[in-house]
């Protein structure tokens, strides 16, 4: 059964409050040289139908896990008969 691994992160230049908060907090934790910290979303997707595999993981993304004004996704295939080696 196919898997897809889809990244959703902010675009750049759009404000990420939840990374500002996990940045302070790891200064305040004595962690210096940090920056810039993003938070996004991971999501795992295992797909019965291999017909149009990526154009309908793209759709999804459009429609519905990413919100294309302000956010970017990457989406990553994972052979499973590999050991779950990523392509």
């Amino acid at each position: 059964m196919p898997k897809a691994l889809v990244y959703v992160t902010y675009k750049a230049g759009v404000l990420d409050p939840q990374g500002e908060a996990v940045r302070g907090a790891l200064s305040s934790l004595g962690f210096k040289g940090v920056n810039d910290v993003r938070v996004g979303k991971f999501i795992e997707i295992e797909l019965e139908d291999t017909n149009n595999i990526h154009a309908n993981l793209e759709k999804m993304c459009q429609d519905l896990l990413a919100n294309p004004v302000i956010e970017d996704y990457r989406i990553e295939m994972v052979d499973e008969s590999t050991n779950g080696e990523r392509r």
